[in-house]
């Protein structure tokens, strides 16, 4: 049994939980968390725990650590359990020649937390190549495979987007954060990969945006440029020390606002559509508010990445304490400068970040 939480999670940081279980499948998982809602105990399911930041005195509960790995795959579906090491998943997709999730290589965590998170990178998401996702319903004590569409999948959320710290909860007809993932399916495609549509990745394969590659090349090019931004695990580089992008990439309503910005900074900003309004970079409003890599604010147990502003980490001796102090200090910086407010991206456990100085 672990000791802290910090053993479980990427930024390595987190205290001691009251218990834990380790469950190897997914009937398993559903046995142990109905076990711990009869007896009225709090759960905290882990994964990879990649997108966790737990707090310093840890979680009063029961850690249900998810590590069911099998891989499945018939013809152009493939099947994971919620425990499957996320780049394992990519890595058997791309081997047996199957695109649609080439771009998500690299990224760090299991394969159940990736339909919570609708994880994405490099211009895919994993809602685009979802096909169903098994669930084991904590209101009704049911297991049944329920479709995508049933999941509010939008940009990194979705119904299931919150940390199970709880008992039960929900009507017994809705998806919800008391929801379990125990498996995940994806209809991909058979020779190509998903198109190309990020310019930096098409740069990098001399592709034309929309176009298509072999899976395995798009593959080795994302974890190459993933590489260089401290975006793959690596136990010897602190800057992998991290949740990854910490902030998601804010959401302002118009035209208008997005001028604002470019005012407040000089210069025109990289701007994407999205469904609300358009999305700006997170990371490039968190270096034009003169956060730079690296910086730390006068801490000496955390800082932002080496390689990438958009990464909080963990240099070693750092607390989670001391990483949202650091968090609230580039939010605020980033309002104070453009007026733009910037939410955090992963599931804070017992922990928030402090209340703005503004």
């Amino acid at each position: 049994m672990p000791e802290l939480l910090s053993e479980l999670t990427t930024l390595r940081l987190g205290g001691p939980a009251r218990a834990y279980v380790r469950c190897e499948s997914a009937a398993e998982t559903a046995r142990e968390v109905a076990r711990c809602d009869a007896a009225g105990e709090p759960v905290l399911l882990v994964g990879g725990g990649s997108n966790l930041v737990v707090a310093d005195a840890g979680f009063d509960g029961t850690v249900v650590h998810l590590r069911g790995d099998r891989i499945e795959i018939e013809g152009t579906t493939l099947t994971a359990d919620a425990g499957a090491v996320w780049d394992d998943v990519v890595s058997a997709s791309v081997d047996a020649g199957l695109g649609g999730l080439e771009c998500l290589s690299g990224i760090p965590g299991s394969a159940g937390a990736t339909p919570v998170q609708n994880v994405g990178a490099y211009g895919v998401e994993v809602a685009s190549w979802l096909d169903a996702v098994e669930l084991y319903h904590r209101a009704t004590g049911e297991t049944a495979w329920v479709a995508p569409e049933t999941l509010g999948l939008a940009y990194r959320t979705s119904r299931l987007k919150q940390h199970s710290a709880s008992g039960p909860a929900g009507s017994a007809a809705d998806v919800g954060p008391a929801d379990v993932v125990l498996r995940v399916r994806f209809a991909l495609t058979d020779g190509a990969s998903a198109p190309v549509r990020y310019g930096e990745l098409a740069r990098a394969l001399g592709a034309e945006a929309g176009g298509t590659v072999e899976p395995s090349r798009a593959r080795a090019e994302v974890l190459a440029l993933r590489r260089s931004k401290g975006m793959v695990l690596d136990p010897a580089d602190h800057d992998t020390w991290s949740v990854g992008s910490f902030f998601t990439n804010p959401v302002v309503p118009d035209d208008a606002a997005v001028a604002r910005v470019e005012e407040a900074a000089g210069e025109s900003t990289p701007r994407y559509p999205a469904p609300a309004g358009i999305k700006l970079s997170a990371g490039w409003l968190i270096e034009r508010a003169g956060f730079h890599k690296g910086f730390a604010g006068g801490r000496t147990g955390v800082s932002l990445s080496t390689k990438h502003t958009l990464a909080l980490t963990n240099r070693g001796t750092g607390t989670t304490t001391e990483l949202l102090a650091l968090a609230a200090e580039v939010r605020d910086g980033v309002f104070a400068r453009f007026g733009v407010e910037l939410h955090p991206e992963p599931v804070l456990v017992g922990a928030e970040l402090p209340s703005s100085r503004r």
